[in-house]
């Protein structure tokens, strides 16, 4: 359904200011909610620091760092850096959004508990990496200086729907990057960590996710062009990162974040919820949006099992080479 109304105007000359007035209800709504549903956590009762132990410095005692001293994976280690440094630049996310939604009223207020919500996450992760010894110190604090320097500009800054839409997707991807980084790093402290953290990037999702269906019942042709454009455009925030699309294939082929999974867990489950392929009474501009959604997914898909062959096939190399 299109709503319009003389305050707000019509579909056809919806502004940012517009559509940020319009959902402002809708806002305070799923900001109440959020807050009765998150939890408070404390980062250092997820940090082992009886593992800690002084590095070279200025501590005669200061032992080097050395690959050996944690149990976690080469799979584990690589996805922990990338999003530790993807978290490290939460300045730039905030400002991002401070500048685009306001920090006024509902708005702000969610924009500022977003911030310290996901503060925590990159304090417990860079304690955890340290006191664990999971990855090398130097090169961790090299990387994150590096990375910031860059700042972050998104793709997507141009548009208060566009915003909302890729937020809605890339808070989810984030979830299911580090759960499955927990998952894969060997080590049940820093899976357990990762769950915790991942918890609050579901809801954070859901928050983003409702807000869309909101979106879609005000602005169906808009908000559709948005989703078909983020979708179609998609990539992670930290694909600024030093040496990240190697990381990225290290990340696929442990099966952290690759094709298969970002078409089943992350694409699919929002596009499913918002019942999005189902929409009708759309405008040409909004169904074009819809049919070259619908393209771009199938072509994803067909990609997806391409890459999903090539797995099997590597793996079944590796078992035959550990079976010889």
């Amino acid at each position: 359904m299109t709503i319009t109304s003389p305050h707000l105007g019509s579909p056809s000359v919806w502004t940012d200011a517009r559509l940020l007035y319009a959902l402002e209800e809708v806002v305070e709504t799923e900001l109440n909610r959020h807050l009765k549903v998150a939890k408070d956590w404390m980062p250092h009762e997820y940090v082992p620091w009886s593992d800690a132990r002084n590095f070279p410095g200025l501590f005669e005692d200061g032992e080097a760092w050395a690959k050996e001293q944690s149990q976690v994976t080469e799979v584990g280690r690589i996805a922990l850096v990338v999003n530790l440094l993807t978290e490290d630049n939460l300045p730039s996310y905030h400002h991002e959004i401070a500048s685009l939604f306001g920090r006024d009223g509902a708005w702000g207020t969610w924009v500022h508990r977003w911030t310290a919500e996901e503060g925590r996450h990159g304090i417990v992760m860079r304690d955890y990496l340290l006191a664990s010894r999971a990855v090398d110190p130097d090169k961790l604090e090299q990387f994150r200086m590096s990375h910031m320097s860059e700042g972050f500009e998104s793709d997507n800054r141009h548009s208060m729907l566009h915003s909302v839409a890729y937020v809605a997707f890339q808070e989810l991807a984030t979830r299911i990057s580090h759960r499955n980084t927990g998952h894969q790093s060997g080590d049940p402290v820093c899976d357990r960590m990762l769950a915790r953290i991942a918890t609050d990037e579901n809801l954070h999702m859901v928050f983003y996710r409702n807000l869309l269906k909101a979106a879609f019942e005000l602005a169906p042709d808009l908000t559709m062009q948005a989703v078909r454009d983020v979708v179609v455009n998609f990539r992670m925030p930290g694909h600024g990162i030093p040496g990240f699309e190697r990381a990225a294939a290290q990340m696929a082929i442990g099966e952290v974040y690759n094709l298969r999974i970002h078409h089943d867990d992350v694409l699919q489950p929002v596009l499913r919820f918002l019942k999005v392929m189902e929409i009708d009474g759309l405008g040409p501009e909004g169904r074009q949006a819809q049919e070259e959604l619908g393209l771009f997914l199938g072509g994803l898909n067909a990609e997806a099992l391409k890459f999903d062959e090539k797995l099997a096939a590597r793996k079944a190399r590796m078992a035959a080479r550990a079976a010889g």
